[in-house]
């Protein structure tokens, strides 16, 4: 069976911003709320960092129980990892994930400053200077047999697409507006030369899915 490259729970606000402006150490997605584009996510009962019982099921769940279905391993760009720029000052920070990141996989960060392999529980998160197509294939490698996630942000998400990498993607767009930041698309029907576009309400949470795979 062909290995998908995917692209997974990715949130967008209505006017198709994936983060606001000026990413901070304490504000992961800048000036925007990330409550107002992940409370969908947050509130079901699959959610991977839910601690107490309860949550959602439904259309909402079935997306946030899908994220980890057959994905062997993760491709990230270095701001999801992290806010820091340019070379590390050190090795004693270890991203936003915690002890116990929600992908455990092997997850491969793109950067132009490598740094050792961190592993982080069921995570090990490898650090490649790569272009897409170098970077997927490591991927594909350490996937073995399963498939790979792009797991964002913006800018990383446009380099696969780009590159003509990315089979499908699940892109969940929040009934808000950000404004500015960094920008994915100015409308959905972008992709649909490529791709065949289904869009999904959820009645519970007011998102919209967007469904998109390979024409």
């Amino acid at each position: 069976m062909k290995q998908l490259v995917r692209v997974q729970n990715f949130a967008l606000s209505q006017d198709g911003f994936g983060a606001g402006e000026r990413q901070t150490l304490e504000r992961p997605f800048g000036s925007a709320d990330p409550s107002t584009l992940m409370s969908w996510a947050g509130a079901t009962a699959h959610w991977p960092n839910r601690t107490d019982p309860g949550g959602s099921l439904g259309l909402d769940d079935y997306f946030t129980r899908d994220f980890t279905n057959n994905i062997g391993a993760e491709i990230m760009g270095r701001n999801k990892f992290g806010p820091e720029r340019g070379p590390w000052k050190n090795y004693d920070w270890e991203g936003w994930w915690g002890e116990e990141p929600p992908f455990h996989t092997p997850v491969f960060v793109l950067t132009h400053h490598e740094r050792p392999t961190l592993v982080k529980g069921e995570t090990t998160f490898h650090f490649l200077d790569a272009s897409p197509r170098e970077a997927l294939d490591r991927a594909f490698e350490a996937a073995e047999g399963k498939d790979v996630r792009i797991g964002g942000g913006v800018a990383t998400v446009r380099e696969f697409l780009e590159a003509d990498l990315v089979d499908t993607l699940h892109i969940a767009v929040a009934p808000v507006e950000i404004k500015a930041g960094e920008r994915f698309w100015e409308s959905p029907d972008e992709l649909t030369d490529r791709f065949h576009l289904e869009r999904v309400p959820s009645p519970n949470s007011g998102i919209v899915h967007h469904l998109f795979w390979r024409k």
